[in-house]
């Protein structure tokens, strides 16, 4: 288990890279720090890999204090975006260059190599020989980034981190080796840290996402709730492709109001409120699947271009005088000119004080 206790980064300059943080993670997890640059997600794992020293707060590993350990005595293993393999030595020598800092025996650092080159998939691009003879830079990238992992893995470390591993690489292989990394942690059973800006990444693969923003978790939570359940306005509209429409509305009366569209507040679900609605501006979200084209519309748009993505379209109109978008079945044969008759799903909306507090 991992605990992160009242973690805070101050640097020279004033900069406050994070701002006490509060995390617990479970044996065999694989969590994703998610958010935009500069949220502080690669300090917590600098931190954490014992590469930076912690303004205040603590790190526990298995309930023991790390904070003094040196980086080798933290039984880690620290995957990097640029793979930092030596170029002057071979795949092989590359991937055992930890083993013979230990002085494990020759014997016994072939048999861990090779077999975690075989669980990494490395043996079917490359045979036994190759691993001995072949550089880094004769492999592809993915190559490359498989023996950056499988260098971190046969040290048979406590802990994985991982600094955003795929993202030099091309969208086909970085779908391909996030499924084997997933795979691959779930068998060995390893707790690990995964960092990444890419929301559909961490999505995909994370049992929990700890998504940040300028220091601060905004919210640590099973990646469907991030979505579904967004605990303010930040985590609401940083989730989701595409992103979610946000209309500012005035409460009138039981209602809030807008230029094109009234959202009547006694058609609302009385269990999803969070809090009272006693200011007179809010921001209501509302999703681009959840807008529904009906005979029966709440109001009318013109469209102005049509996205295809698939089986589905997205479909862009204005609204409340902002651009929107909405998502409908491509068999529709929606067309820029055409005016649409929306209707919305009033259990799946969204709404906010000025502040980003969720209050529905």
């Amino acid at each position: 288990m991992i605990q992160i206790e009242n973690l805070k980064k101050v640097y020279n300059n004033g900069y406050e890279a994070l701002k006490s943080i509060n995390l617990e993670i479970n044996d065999g997890e694989l969590i994703c720090l998610l958010g935009p640059s500069g949220c502080g997600k690669t300090t917590i794992l600098n931190l954490l890999a014992g590469l930076l020293d912690p303004t205040d707060g603590d790190i526990k590993f298995d309930k023991e204090s790390v904070i003094d350990k040196h980086p080798k005595d933290r039984n880690i293993g620290l995957v990097f975006q640029n793979y930092a393999l030596y170029p002057h030595m071979t795949v092989f020598e590359n991937m055992a260059f930890g083993l013979k800092l230990r002085k494990v025996n020759k014997k016994e650092i072939e048999q861990k190599v090779n077999e975690a080159a075989e669980i990494l998939g490395l043996t079917e691009y490359l045979g036994i020989e190759e691993l001995a003879n072949k550089k880094p830079g004769e492999m592809s990238g993915g190559q490359q980034q498989r023996v950056a992992i499988t260098r971190a893995l046969v040290q048979n470390p406590k802990i994985l981190l991982l600094d955003e591993p795929l993202s030099n690489l091309d969208a086909r292989l970085r779908l391909k080796i996030r499924e084997e990394i997933r795979r691959l942690v779930k068998e060995i059973g390893i707790t690990t840290v995964f960092v990444t800006h890419d929301q559909e990444e961490a999505l995909s693969i994370s049992d929990r996402i700890v998504l940040m923003n300028e220091g601060i978790v905004q919210q640590f939570d099973v990646p469907q709730n991030l979505y579904l359940e967004p605990s303010n306005l930040f985590v609401a509209k940083f989730m989701g492709n595409p992103i979610i429409n946000i209309f500012e509305m005035e409460k009138e009366g039981n209602a809030l109001k807008s230029k094109d569209f009234t959202i009547d507040l006694s058609l609302l679900k009385k269990d999803r409120f969070k809090g009272e609605l006693n200011e007179t501006k809010y921001f209501v979200g509302i999703r681009p699947e959840y807008f529904e084209l009906s005979e029966n519309p709440l109001f009318k748009a013109k469209v102005e271009s049509v996205e295809l993505i698939g089986k589905d379209c997205i479909v862009n109109f204005n609204a409340n005088d902002i651009h929107a978008k909405s998502i409908t079945d491509i068999t529709r044969n929606v067309s820029e000119g055409d005016e649409l008759e929306f209707e919305i799903d009033y259990n799946s909306i969204y709404i906010f004080q000025e502040n980003g507090v969720r209050v529905y």
